[in-house]
């Protein structure tokens, strides 16, 4: 299972990847492909366990999950609208993953 969920983030990253660029080029299958890829990232993230017990570290890891959501939901505003509103939602979603990526080391390596 430890194996399995830095590879199933990775290919949902690629997936995403993939879906987010091909969209603008009118690829019909690219918002499934970008769906299921978010899916597979914020799954990961919920699952992926948390390794320390400070109220900082839980706080971020509910803003990482928050962001996985909104990944989701940009896949689900792709399907469902036709312009581009699923950049708003996906821009949100890229900014808390990307604090979250940088912060919760930075605390885990505190908490040590």
């Amino acid at each position: 299972m430890k194996q399995l969920i830095p590879l199933l983030f990775t290919i949902g990253a690629v997936m995403c990847l993939i879906g987010a660029a091909t969209y603008i080029t009118g690829w019909m299958y690219s918002p499934y492909l970008y769906t299921v890829g978010a899916g597979c990232v914020a799954f990961a993230q919920i699952n992926t366990p948390v390794k320390g017990k400070s109220s900082t570290l839980r706080r971020l890891r509910i803003q990482q999950i928050f962001g996985g959501i909104a990944l989701v939901l940009t896949g689900a505003f792709m399907l469902t609208t036709k312009g581009n509103e699923w950049i708003a939602c996906l821009t949100i979603a890229a900014i808390l993953e990307l604090y979250t990526a940088f912060r919760i080391p930075q605390e885990e390596a505190k908490a040590r």
